[in-house]
């Protein structure tokens, strides 16, 4: 065992023991920081505005802020935007994460001092836990891959603008950078097709022992580096190779054929990270849900899902979450984001300690006539029937099929990427129509009641969603397809690529 590896042990040990005092009293950790954010941010002219000297607990704080997402909160990030200190956190934010957002275009979200360690030691504690939870650590002494944004930062009004794991990348800490690939240099190129080559060229001959990313884009990695060796599986390629780090999606659609691609099983982590906060990780390799991250500098309110278009929705705290229910969540930041939809939903499958499950998108689900399908239900159907007959995805996204021929009854219409397509796809299909009637039963009485016909799947050519992804100028990074989509748009750009 390497000096790195010997000394994480321990480390990793003392970081655990800090971990689980407050994962005992997760409530707690909430309701403190609740009022140390509003302390902090009561001199702000968000928090003039909103009455922060009056807050005392979380009814005065739901009363007095309402919810928002980025376009309702945009006057005010406009002038932290602008250069103009203490609007929604005191000074100036460190850093502005530059996303892409759906209906908002071009989004700034701010970083602030408090709120940016917070990032690192979430993802520093993801990889020590699991140290100290297996005792493996001979992974801190090869090469690391982060596939990642470019590390290349901008400034708007003085303050560094990048994305947020090109920011991240400056911030590694120093005992790790040796053995972080890739180069600088490669990781600044823009175009994500060059890059994946430059960084099969950098990593062939290493040994590479984790590797982190998005599972579609590790998957294009991967599939780069089978054929430059020749067809040879990734663990013949990198023979200590032993742990897989990702997060953004859902890993299930992906794991069947990354796990094919690596030719044995290996351990791996999901993380929760977006520019707004590290909300959770997987602590532990005997259970798949994610420990929210109570003790983090971000208070987590709930919106039941189905109430989060009302008027008035109920806004719960931690304390008050029950178990199985689908939540929208919302943040409230140490980087000045307040009652902030980050338009996920989540649910929990334990409250000691409160662990989750990403659920899916707010906006993203089917209800054309009012079934209301989301995410986590598709892929339960999809990936159930197709694990069973033995059947790899690649990739999908679904889409509600309403101007069909008189006569016709409307469907839902699902474009699947197979890794190797089910010998009979009416069948098939009729199998994931049936799981989809048992996960949802809005859309079983649908289906009942001859208002839609059953789904429709159409089998994709290869490479399909590269090609589209590539064709929205989306390849690449931190870009994900939507697995819902209640309208037409990316359907329709998928047609041509019917098999």
């Amino acid at each position: 065992m390497g000096l790195k590896a010997a000394l994480s042990k321990p480390f990793a040990a003392l970081v655990v023991r800090g971990i689980n005092k407050w994962k005992a009293n997760a409530v707690a950790a909430q309701q403190k920081t609740l009022l140390e954010l509003v302390e902090s941010a009561s001199h702000t002219a968000f928090g003039k505005d909103h009455q922060f000297s009056e807050i005392r607990n979380h009814a005065d704080f739901k009363r007095l802020v309402p919810i928002r997402d980025y376009e309702e909160l945009r006057p005010y990030i406009d002038r932290v935007v602008a250069g103009e200190p203490d609007v929604m956190w005191k000074g100036k934010p460190q850093y502005f994460a530059k996303t892409s957002g759906t209906t908002s275009g071009v989004k700034y979200i701010p970083i602030s001092k408090e709120s940016m360690p917070e990032h690192v030691k979430a993802a520093r504690n993801a990889l020590l836990t699991y140290i100290h939870e297996t005792g493996k650590a001979d992974f801190v002494n090869g090469k690391m891959i982060f596939l990642q944004g470019s590390p290349v930062l901008t400034k708007k009004n003085g303050i560094n603008v990048g994305r947020l794991s090109g920011i991240v990348a400056h911030l590694v800490p120093g005992y790790l950078q040796k053995n972080r690939l890739p180069s600088y240099e490669t990781n600044c190129l823009e175009d994500w097709e060059e890059k994946v080559d430059a960084i099969v060229a950098e990593t062939y001959h290493e040994d590479m022992t984790l590797i982190s990313g998005i599972p579609p884009w590790v998957q294009m990695y991967f599939d780069k580096l089978q054929e430059k060796a020749n067809g040879k599986q990734i663990k013949d390629i990198f023979k200590n190779f032993s742990l897989f780090v990702y997060g953004g999606v859902n890993y299930e659609p992906y794991r069947a054929k990354i796990e094919a691609s690596i030719g044995k099983k290996i351990d791996t982590i999901e993380t929760y990270p977006a520019s707004e906060g590290f909300i959770a990780y997987q602590d532990t390799q005997n259970d798949k849900s994610l420990l929210l991250l109570a003790n983090a500098g971000m208070f987590y309110e709930f919106i039941p899902a189905d109430e989060y278009y009302n008027d008035n929705p109920t806004r719960l705290s931690l304390g008050e979450v029950e178990l199985e229910q689908n939540y929208a969540l919302i943040l409230n930041t140490s980087a000045g984001l307040w009652g902030y939809s980050i338009g996920d939903t989540v649910k929990f499958v334990s409250k000691n300690p409160y662990k989750i499950v990403v659920t899916g998108r707010i906006k993203h689900f089917i209800s054309a006539f009012g079934e209301h399908v989301i995410g986590e239900e598709v892929e339960h159907a999809l990936l159930t029937v197709a694990n069973e007959a033995g059947i790899g995805i690649t990739e999908f996204t679904v889409a509600p099929q309403v101007a069909t021929p008189a006569g016709e009854l409307p469907y839902h219409e699902w474009f699947v990427e197979f890794a190797v397509p089910p010998t009979d796809l009416i069948s098939f299909s009729k199998k994931v129509d049936e799981a989809l009637q048992k996960k949802n039963i809005y859309y079983f009485d649908l289906i009942e009641g001859k208002i839609l016909q059953p789904l429709i799947i159409r089998s994709l050519q290869k490479d399909a969603f590269v090609n589209y992804m590539r064709s929205q100028g989306k390849l690449g990074g931190q870009n994900k397809v939507p697995r819902l989509s209640n309208d037409r748009k990316i359907a329709e750009e998928l047609k041509r690529f019917i098999d």
